[in-house]
């Protein structure tokens, strides 16, 4: 009878093991009820506003695409001269862009060209623009949820 004892305490163990890490997945896998989806933002310091430009003004799932950036100073003047990163990922999931998208080049009155983006799975995801200009460094946060 004792081996039989270990062995149903050891299933037990596994099962309570696993109801947790599927409990804790669900609870990942949901945004927070509250986040901003808006398409245009302050910058996290507030040097700067930006907005995104979809092509198409849709936002694909599984898709190759191309965005522009509008970016523009707090008082509204278009920034031109800049650098800019881009990274994101999925907060809840906790891993990064399936891919590396750029800013590749400035289209002038403010506008940049971002190349690269892709989103694998739907789900909320964040979009980071670094942004290293005269007014300073600051970053650009957007919540998309696919």
């Amino acid at each position: 009878m004792r081996p039989s004892f270990r062995f149903t305490a050891r299933h037990r163990s596994v099962a309570i093991a696993l109801v947790a890490l599927i409990a804790g997945c669900t609870a990942f896998a949901q945004a927070p009820r509250d986040l901003d989806y808006s398409r245009t933002r302050a910058s996290q310091t507030g040097l700067y506003r930006g907005t995104i430009r979809p092509a198409g003004d849709s936002i694909p799932q599984g898709k190759m695409q191309s965005w522009s950036l509008h970016l523009e100073t707090a008082a509204g003047a278009p920034v031109d001269s800049a650098t800019i990163s881009v990274d994101g990922g999925m907060p809840k999931h906790g891993h990064g862009l399936p891919t590396k998208p750029q800013v590749t080049r400035s289209l002038g009155n403010g506008d940049h060209f971002v190349e690269g983006i892709k989103f694998n799975m739907g789900g909320w995801w964040v979009v980071k623009f670094h942004v290293s200009a005269a007014a300073g460094s600051d970053s650009l946060v957007f919540n998309i949820s696919l």
